[in-house]
């Protein structure tokens, strides 16, 4: 039986929740066109109904050269102008607002080479996270926020949400996914090329996830921050209060176990491995309340950096997903994060 303090949490959580009434239920869709459009694994748009078969097939070939699936030209056109940085993302799609990439530039007057990529959650607006680049200013470290595809400017007109980065369509969220972490190491790039060296990525929620993808294939990374944690981005999306709108249309279409294969090509948990030996210094932080990311699968993030013996540190939140945002959480968390990257990075 839940105690007092977990029962008012849990309402406070659900009604924090239900603001937002532009959800939309979607039809399932392979995807397989999306995925038709990548260089490499191959996949046929058109998959005559074989699409379970040929995403089983790519996930696999993706996961066994991660390196080539995340691998991307490098932008030729930066352009910073009031603080903003515009540039073609390498990845293109059928969204032109999409497919220019934009973060917010922070400096700090005396950053000493160190420079934070920093990515809001899912379906942050556009002033997503920019409080938090502030404070990261008053400790020394400059902040470079980025929107990740389909957020806030990138939104195609017809939608009202960053659904086409999460999703019921399959491929679509692979391939938004790996857009969004191609666009963070286009971003490294550029704050490479102006003299950083202290580099490192903080992200949250859905942003968490896409800043771990980044982090493990790109060994600039020194820290990493990752606010929010799960194994798998399925499980996310499968059991979250937050994308349970998005869990209806998988109905009698594909099992827990079956997208979690098809998504393991977008999920931390494939890419742990890759960290051993490396001197990135990770900050795991999760809420004991989380009503999206449930404990059970953050306590799995855990586990294993603890058996990969992974340099890492733990911030527990005494909160939900959503009550992280609400103070005083949104003051414990951001301060966690500030002072781990003023000590580390």
């Amino acid at each position: 039986m839940p105690g007092l303090y977990a029962r008012y949490m849990d309402r406070w959580e659900r009604k924090l929740a239900t603001r937002d009434t532009n959800r939309m239920v979607r039809p399932f869709e392979w995807g397989t066109d999306w995925l038709s459009t990548l260089s490499f694994p191959g996949c046929p748009a058109d998959a005559n109904g074989n699409s379970r078969e040929c995403i089983d097939r790519f996930a696999a070939e993706a996961l066994a050269d991660s390196d080539r699936f995340f691998a991307y030209e490098p932008v030729r056109d930066f352009k910073l102008t009031d603080g903003e940085l515009v540039f073609t993302s390498p990845v293109q799609t059928a969204y032109p607002g999409n497919n220019i990439a934009r973060a917010r530039w922070f400096p700090a007057p005396k950053d000493r080479g160190r420079a934070l990529v920093v990515l809001p959650q899912w379906n942050s607006g556009p002033d997503g996270h920019l409080g938090l680049a502030k404070l990261l200013n008053r400790f020394g470290i400059s902040a470079l926020r980025m929107t990740m595809a389909y957020h806030a400017e990138r939104r195609p007109p017809e939608t009202q949400r960053a659904d086409y980065h999460c999703s019921s369509n399959i491929g679509r969220t692979i391939h938004a996914s790996r857009q969004s972490a191609i666009d963070v190491r286009a971003c490294l790039d550029w704050l490479c090329d102006r003299g950083y060296e202290r580099i490192g990525i903080l992200g949250t929620s859905l942003g968490s996830c896409v800043a771990f993808i980044a982090a493990a294939h790109d060994l600039r990374v020194q820290v990493g921050i990752f606010n929010h944690i799960s194994m798998y981005f399925s499980d996310v999306v499968w059991t979250g209060l937050s994308t349970s709108y998005v869990r209806q249309s998988f109905a009698g279409q594909v099992t827990q176990d079956e997208l979690r294969r098809y998504w393991s090509v977008i999920s931390p948990a494939s890419y742990l491995k890759r960290l051993p030996g490396r001197p990135m210094k990770s900050m795991l932080i999760w809420a004991s309340h989380d009503s999206t990311f449930l404990p059970v699968y953050s306590r799995q993030v855990l586990d294993t950096f603890r058996q990969l013996q992974l340099p890492h540190e733990v911030f527990n939140l005494p909160c939900g997903h959503y009550t992280t945002g609400q103070f005083p959480f949104n003051l414990m968390d951001g301060l966690a994060m500030c002072r781990f990257a003023a000590r580390h990075l």
